[in-house]
């Protein structure tokens, strides 16, 4: 069998950056810059306000104190987005608010409450050092000046500096766009009466949220019953605009392996489909297939829903992450104790559902090992990695998780 490792390798490859795009401000958020950002103008753009107040030569309220205030006649009124400002006279103030640019001639900013507040004629208790409350031209950022590197995450942070910059859209790396298939002759969308036999459907929209959670976009979701035609079909509706196909079932052993009978059982190679199909000494989740169709990549995860997200954690997550140069492309990796003794089958490296206690540093397995037992995945905040060579690991011990949370 093929080691975890082996297969994480074999997915990182096919899985690869789309060109950078350049965005609107509001789609760019949660996307990584792939050029570097320079400053167009100055943050601020002019000398401005830094208080609600009075714009005055510090010489001339020098001498004020609350004992003896200075008092000045108030000659203008300069509200936030005036354009027309007027210079100051000596032995004069303009009535200010914040953001306002400041006058010619005035050197300092009295602030409200060291007034009384008027319009007409002001009175001042306090003497303000020269330059006080005064938001300099460039303080923040200079004119040329690199604001943002290439390989940054955008952020609101970052937008509203681009915005503020005037800048209305960004180069970055776009999402991957993600086609997401589940098959199975058994599965009915839920809402719909279900007849005997059947249940309902929930790796594609299970699978769906793990892409958008990882960063990506999904293209669509399809359910396919146990015919080659049908899935076909959606393949090539989707296929070519996909970065990335994903499907869940038809790929073990038995009959109506719908994913393995589309490509060759075994696997197909021609010009335009190569993919094969392998067993990952893991558990849940040995048997996998990757390779490309119409030389759209596409990885290929077994059936129960357990095993497909387990899949998509080990293989698929960390690879569209890389492939998007979004941070932390890997879930956090811990050590914590073990607090109840645990099996694990001989040859294959398991990944057990868990609860973390992240104050204690213990962990405990949530739910029994089998792939179907969905509610128990629900209910878990990390995965335990027990290596393919352990069979029993006595309560007491320590051992790796993949944080979830």
């Amino acid at each position: 069998m093929r080691s975890v490792e082996e297969h994480q390798h074999v997915v990182a490859g096919l899985i690869t950056a789309r060109p950078a795009v350049s965005v609107a401000l509001a789609d760019a958020e949660g996307l990584v810059l792939a050029e570097e950002v320079s400053a167009p103008v100055a943050l601020p753009l002019f000398d401005n306000s830094a208080m609600d107040g009075y714009a005055v030569r510090a010489e001339d309220v020098a001498a004020a104190t609350p004992e003896h205030p200075v008092t000045l006649p108030v000659t203008e009124d300069i509200p936030a987005g005036r354009t027309d400002i007027p210079a100051l006279r000596p032995g004069s103030a303009h009535r200010i608010m914040t953001g306002a640019p400041i006058p010619a001639g005035a050197t300092a900013v009295v602030p409200v409450e060291a007034t009384d507040g008027r319009t007409d004629v002001v009175t001042i208790s306090a003497a303000p050092p020269e330059g006080r409350h005064i938001r300099r031209a460039g303080e923040d950022v200079s004119v040329g000046t690199a604001v943002l590197r290439a390989g940054q995450p955008v952020t609101p942070a970052v937008v509203g500096l681009a915005a503020a910059l005037g800048l209305r859209r960004l180069t970055v790396i776009p999402r991957q766009q993600v086609l997401v298939i589940s098959t199975g002759s058994e599965l009915v969308p839920p809402g719909r009466a279900l007849q005997p036999g059947q249940i309902y459907e929930s790796n594609s929209p299970m699978l769906a949220a793990a892409v958008r959670d990882a960063g990506a976009g999904v293209i669509a979701t399809a359910t396919t019953g146990d015919d080659v035609g049908q899935f076909v079909a959606v393949l090539d509706r989707y296929a070519a605009e996909s970065d990335l196909i994903i499907t869940s079932g038809g790929v073990s052993a038995g009959a109506y392996e719908v994913v393995k009978d589309a490509f060759g059982g075994a696997g197909h190679q021609d010009g335009d489909q190569q993919v094969e199909f392998v067993k990952v000494a893991m558990q849940p989740g040995m048997p996998q297939g990757a390779g490309r169709v119409v030389g759209t990549p596409i990885v290929t995860l077994p059936g129960n829903p357990v095993s497909a997200l387990v899949s998509f954690e080990v293989f698929i997550r960390p690879a569209l992450r890389v492939a998007m140069s979004l941070p932390n492309p890997d879930r956090p990796r811990e050590s914590a104790v073990l607090t109840e003794r645990l099996a694990s089958p001989a040859g294959k490296r398991q990944f057990r559902r868990g609860v973390f206690d992240a104050d204690a540093g213990t962990v405990a397995a949530c739910g029994p090992p089998g792939s179907h037992h969905l509610r128990w995945l629900a209910s878990a905040n990390c995965l335990l990695d027990i290596g393919v060579d352990v069979t029993e690991i006595p309560a007491g011990s320590r051992l790796q998780i993949w944080d979830l949370r």
